[in-house]
């Protein structure tokens, strides 16, 4: 910064930072009024969808570098699963009950077509656990700060993803 400002860096930032957070505020408390059926069942698993793609992405970027016998870039590893962990979270949340359109034998758009079983809003609050666990787990190994820690917790994250997809999900 040069002297011919008069208001340091330091001093603007957390001004700055407060204006957007009333701003975001304020659009937030706007949209609270106004009518959500714009948004189809189609688009909220296309969103889950969306975020499963994101999941799978990240959970084989850290199985990748686990799985390896060279060094792993524990704060890359760190930052993969610290958004998994936060994409857990958010996930149970993006079924609401109008999504429940699971079919069996009938051909699906990969896009927009549920593979969500009937279980996930028959047995919501087992689903929810599940999430909930699998998210725990993630900021665990968002946190390890050795690769055998990281390892051990990523190898117990593969187990829950992997029991919550055979209880939740179908795959015909």
């Amino acid at each position: 910064m040069t002297e011919s400002n008069h208001r340091p860096v330091g001093r603007a930032a957390p001004i700055v930072a407060a204006c957007l957070l009333l701003a975001a505020g304020l659009a937030g408390s706007a949209a609270l009024g106004q009518d959500q059926s714009a948004a189809t069942p189609s688009d909220a698993i296309f969103a889950r969808k969306t975020v499963m793609d994101t999941l799978s992405s990240k959970m084989d970027a850290i199985e990748a570098a686990t799985a390896s016998t060279g060094k792993i870039d524990l704060a890359a590893a760190n930052e993969q699963a610290d958004t998994v962990s936060v994409l857990l979270m958010a996930f149970p949340h993006l079924f609401p009950a109008a999504t429940n359109q699971w079919k069996p034998n009938v051909d699906k758009d990969p896009g927009t077509d549920t593979f969500a079983a009937p279980e996930v809003w028959t047995k919501y609050a087992d689903f929810y656990k599940q999430a909930t666990e699998a998210s725990k787990l993630a900021y665990d190994a968002s946190r390890a700060t050795q690769e055998a820690e990281l390892r051990a917790v990523v190898a117990k994250l593969r187990a829950a993803c992997d029991g919550c997809h055979a209880t939740y999900m179908k795959t015909d």
